[in-house]
């Protein structure tokens, strides 16, 4: 099967969701993934419901909704690394590996021998990417945290939810754990252009990605407001500190985004709801000065927007250029015609029997597609295989570690 990454090898000991979106990433983009689990128990995240995924029968497994969205197209194999032996079969697994995934606690892996410096002398092309919270130094490096500690730490419920002094004003996180899927995403990126620089060095190398880091990271523009302005980013409900207007408006019927983006926009909004004086107003005709006058142009947009529904609205400002859209739930997400198109919703065979959902991965490539295999594993499910094919263990001692304990 022609596939980006189908000549790596990756070795992934993570467990929630940072971790396992960068190496579920590399699977669906081909690379053999086997990730390491406790024996008996897995992965934190496989009993991180309801809802669980049901059987052929009816029955409810033990893999969870939110397991299976991060684990597809991945082997999974069972070692305890508490165990010297345990840790003896991963540096085996690791002696071939392209690249090794890890997000243990600061110190964990260096206490079984398994840190980078362990591997890399057994392997010099590996590269091993660390995920970890506060990263492998500073002095909360040793500190646990999950993704809603994050999003508080690193500004981003500063500066999302409603204004001080309205309605429901406390700092709100992001509905989904952003944190550890845009570290996910920046793990990503940063391995594979630690492989092209093995491509030319022969030699691969650690890398170090720390969830508060990426947070803070992707406060861009906000920050850059914050370092020219000295003025620290409010919250602002569903409005935009640079660009106005931009932001939910209430309709007649339903409620309608409305994002300008230029000047163009907005005369071209103008005209559609009825008040193209707004477009030539001194006071309105640029980004900046719609900006600085924020306050007495929206209530006339809002106004303006009462007039006519959601669906209505969509339609002229859709004829006109104007970037709009409704507010759908899960359900209208996947019932969208171009969503539907795009074929974003996945239906994978997995251990049980069964047919698991699935979101597509977004990333499109004209000569090596993604190409969905399996559904995440069940526990445990390919130890035996991936112990016999790629270390040649013979079925007499994989029986023998099983009955140790190891596996």
């Amino acid at each position: 099967m022609n596939s980006t990454l189908g000549h790596l090898k990756v070795l992934d000991l993570t467990r929630i969701l940072a971790g396992p979106w960068a190496t579920q990433n590399l699977a669906d983009m081909g690379a053999e993934v086997i990730k390491i689990e406790r024996p008996g128990a897995g992965d934190d995240t496989r009993a991180w419901g309801p809802p669980f995924l049901k059987d052929a029968t009816g029955r409810e497994t033990d893999d969870s909704s939110y397991f299976l969205s991060a684990n597809r197209g991945k082997k999974s194999v069972t070692v305890d690394l508490a165990r010297p032996e345990g840790q003896e079969l991963i540096r085996a697994l690791a002696r071939d590996a392209d690249v090794l995934v890890e997000n243990y606690k600061v110190g964990t892996l260096a206490r079984y021998g398994l840190a980078y410096a362990d591997l890399a002398a057994l392997n010099p092309r590996l590269v091993y990417c660390s995920v970890t919270g506060f990263g492998q130094d500073g002095p909360y490096a040793a500190l646990p945290g999950y993704d809603f500690v994050f999003q508080g730490m690193g500004g981003l419920m500063s500066i999302t939810g409603q204004p001080d002094g309205t309605p429901g004003d406390e700092p709100m996180k992001v509905g989904i754990a952003i944190s550890d899927l845009l570290t996910g995403m920046y793990a990503t990126s940063a391995i594979l252009a630690a492989l092209e620089h093995r491509h030319r060095s022969g030699r691969g190398q650690h890398i170090d990605m720390a969830l508060l880091d990426c947070v803070t990271a992707i406060s861009s523009y906000q920050a850059i407001n914050y370092f020219l302005s000295g003025q620290v980013p409010r919250r602002m409900g569903n409005a935009h500190s640079n660009m106005v207007p931009y932001q939910v408006f209430r309709c007649k019927e339903g409620d309608v985004i409305v994002a300008v983006g230029n000047d163009t926009q907005f005369r071209a909004l103008c005209q559609v709801i009825g008040r193209p004086e707004l477009g030539t107003d001194p006071r309105y005709d640029s980004a900046g000065n719609r900006n600085r006058h924020r306050d007495t142009l929206i209530p006339q947009v809002a106004e303006a927007l009462l007039a006519r529904t959601m669906a209505e609205w969509v339609e002229r400002m859709e004829a006109a250029n104007v970037p709009c859209g409704p507010i759908h739930d899960m359900r209208q997400v996947f019932e969208d015609p171009q969503v539907q198109h795009r074929g974003m919703r996945l239906s994978l065979p997995h251990g049980a029997g069964v047919q698991a959902p699935a979101v597509a991965n977004p990333m499109r490539f004209s000569d090596t597609p993604i190409r969905y295999g399996r559904s995440a594993p069940l526990l445990g499910e390919h130890t035996d295989a991936v112990l016999a094919e790629r270390l040649g263990l013979p079925p007499e001692s994989i029986a023998a570690l099983r009955a140790q304990g190891v596996i």
